[in-house]
């Protein structure tokens, strides 16, 4: 029997209009590396990751030139980059499966990470691998909520709401290729891959994550990645 393999995908199609900056925020220098090159690294030092695939805009102006002077720690043969990303995450996910159709198993498992989650780690996605194991359904990072959450209306509170079985969604986010392919041309109001899965009557396995995976999203975002990367140098 064939062992299936551990697939990243990465899309990277956006241009991080809330972050007030002039070019797509995946691009936005963090410490010494712009920030897709940190999350390319990190995939690509991880052993049990046996290919990465990285979806841009198809005209993307940045990717070559970010390729060209900063290099990955990586083996070439190990990233693929796809000029077929969408207006959407689901349809740049969605293109980029179906553009690496030929190339992988419908067994094997795909590893859906944020370009924007610079704080990711080996060891998380090694957790996840680990956590997910064989799970019929596939699973992603996330966090259990620890503050208090009041539901607002026209900013004045609503209602508190029962934290205890509250989790805040992260990625990488794991399935096989043939579930979340089917998930996402099925679901096309969907705002992760875990909410397109959950939309065919499925749960997900919810696997502890860390607070510094959070996704750089507005300017203090980018303020307290640089701090973070700062200290694990």
């Amino acid at each position: 029997m064939t062992k299936s393999r551990y697939i990243a995908l990465i899309p990277a199609g956006g241009i991080g209009t809330r972050m007030q900056v002039s070019i797509p925020k995946q691009y936005i220098p963090l410490v010494d590396r712009p920030m897709l090159q940190i999350v390319l690294d990190i995939f690509a030092a991880t052993a049990a990751i046996d290919h990465i695939y990285l979806v841009v805009a198809p005209e993307d102006p940045y990717i070559d030139r970010m390729l060209d002077v900063i290099p990955c720690n990586r083996n070439d043969s190990k990233l693929t980059v796809l000029r077929c990303g969408g207006t959407t995450r689901r349809q740049t996910v969605l293109n980029g499966l179906l553009a690496i159709g030929t190339d992988v198993a419908t067994a094997d498992w795909v590893l859906v990470h944020d370009a924007a989650r610079p704080g990711l780690t080996s060891a998380l996605i090694e957790r996840l691998i680990a956590a997910v194991g064989d799970d019929p359904v596939g699973g992603l990072l996330a966090l259990p909520v620890a503050d208090t959450v009041k539901r607002g209306v026209q900013q004045r509170v609503a209602q508190t709401l029962d934290r205890a079985a509250l989790w805040l969604a992260q990625t990488p986010q794991m399935f096989r290729y043939d579930l979340l392919l089917r998930a996402l041309q099925a679901v096309a109001d969907c705002t992760d891959e875990a909410s397109a899965v959950e939309a065919l009557g499925l749960q997900p396995q919810l696997v502890e994550g860390s607070i510094f995976n959070f996704k750089v999203t507005r300017p203090d975002d980018a303020r307290l990645a640089t701090l973070t990367l700062k200290g694990r140098q």
